[in-house]
């Protein structure tokens, strides 16, 4: 009797020894193991994303040079007089399209975030129906010219909606820094 149990004890002591084997092996090997293997494919579906990126790039290159060069051709002029005449004089022309009444039209210059160019900053005052406003907004937008609409403020100026006013910003971009002082 005292053999069985003796090796019922060393069996018992061989089970829980690789028990505890299997335990060590699971946290320092296994799970790191696991770990490793996530994030390795995690990074290859993440390198598999850029390079797919880059080949689209690639491949849209010479539609996005076409693109920056047409940019470049709409930019407003590099003479900061002409500048302000050319988008005075197509404000007018679009209020004129649209059919609104211009109030005012307030140029000013503003720098760049780099020495690469500046802005022609607008500020326009105007006012119509609902119909005309739209008009006017849609003109600016198909622009040729590189403008950018920053903001539109709309105001009712009678009881009925029927006449509005408009207050919008729009700044046009130059390949040339701002003059003067920096």
């Amino acid at each position: 009797m005292i053999n069985a149990s003796s090796k019922r004890q060393r069996l018992l002591m061989v089970l829980a020894g690789a028990a505890v084997l299997l335990l060590v092996l699971d946290s320092a090997v296994f799970t790191p193991l696991t770990a490793a293997w996530r994030s390795r494919s995690a990074e290859i579906a993440r390198l598999k994303k850029m390079v797919a990126d880059g080949r689209s790039s690639i491949a849209r290159a010479d539609r996005t040079r076409a693109m920056w060069a047409e940019m470049q051709q709409q930019a407003i002029a590099n003479e900061p007089a002409k500048a302000e005449q050319d988008l005075v004089t197509a404000f007018d022309r679009w209020g004129r399209a649209g059919g609104v009444e211009l109030g005012s039209i307030k140029p000013q210059w503003k720098r760049g975030s780099s020495n690469r160019y500046s802005l022609l900053e607008c500020r326009v005052d105007a006012s119509g129906s609902l119909n005309a406003i739209t008009r006017f907004i849609y003109e600016v937008e198909k622009s040729p010219l590189a403008l950018r609409v920053d903001s539109i403020e709309l105001t009712s100026r009678d009881d009925s909606g029927n006449r509005l006013t408009l207050g919008l910003l729009v700044s046009g971009l130059r390949f040339t820094p701002l003059e003067g002082r920096r």
